[in-house]
């Protein structure tokens, strides 16, 4: 377990896709299911991981104002469509069924150490959800997983995504509390890069197995953050929770 004084810090800030829930299985499990209705013989494990690939690019062009603001149920389908005809099953799947893949983002399995730890975090500080997800998905994922966030700061509130700082500040302002003050938690270097670059205290969280058995996940050992923990429940320890 690494030291870490968390001495100032009021809010712990918690990434969610990856983080705090196995979008890997997830999207896997009810992608899968949805092409075996429909007769399509592909893996869920690698749509997953094909979707999660244009994740990021696409954001970036919301941030970079190539294009206007929409939240990220819309980035996922306008993607899912891309996606789908470069597989060759773009007249297989109907509207309703590209909906229902939209929507699995919304049902994302915790990973097992979530709920403790984070509860464990509330004893002591604020604890909110910070993520690019919509604040409907968010809301319903949450509800469903029984998180214990004391709140959500979508970034749809920001109208921005991360690592752009407007996000993280955004967080900082609506909690009322210097960026300082506000520990960010993921399992991204990208994030934990975003959160550093306005002055947040950052924790990585190891997540080996995000991107499933064929892909390497971000690790502590490539990010610069103040900690570099294995779960929430190390962290709540660590911060004396």
């Amino acid at each position: 377990m690494s030291e870490f004084d968390g001495a100032g810090v009021r809010v712990v800030a918690c990434d969610v896709f990856g983080t705090t829930v196995d979008w890997y299985s997830g999207i896997a499990d009810q992608a899968g299911a949805v092409f075996r209705e429909v007769g399509v013989e592909l893996d869920g494990g690698e749509f997953a991981n094909e979707w999660r690939d244009m994740y990021l690019p696409a954001m970036q062009r919301v941030r970079e104002g190539e294009r206007e603001w929409v939240y990220l149920d819309t980035l996922h389908r306008e993607s899912l469509d891309t996606l789908l005809d470069e597989h060759g099953i773009g007249s297989v799947l109907d509207d309703a069924a590209r909906e229902r893949l939209v929507r699995a983002w919304h049902l994302l399995p915790a990973w097992p150490d979530a709920v403790e730890g984070i509860g464990r975090l509330r004893g002591r500080y604020t604890v909110a959800a910070l993520s690019n997800g919509g604040f409907a998905l968010l809301t319903r994922m949450i509800k469903a997983a029984a998180l214990p966030f004391d709140c959500i700061v979508s970034a749809e509130l920001a109208r921005s995504y991360k690592p752009g700082p407007r996000v993280y500040r955004t967080a900082a302002g609506l909690l009322d509390v210097d960026p300082a003050q506000v520990l960010m938690v993921a399992a991204h270097g990208w994030d934990i890069d975003g959160a550093r670059a306005v002055g947040n205290r950052t924790a990585f969280l190891e997540r080996p197995a995000e991107k499933g058995p064929h892909r390497k996940a971000d690790r502590g050992a490539d990010t610069v953050s103040d900690v570099t923990v294995g779960s929430y429940i190390e962290l709540a320890e660590l911060l004396g929770c």
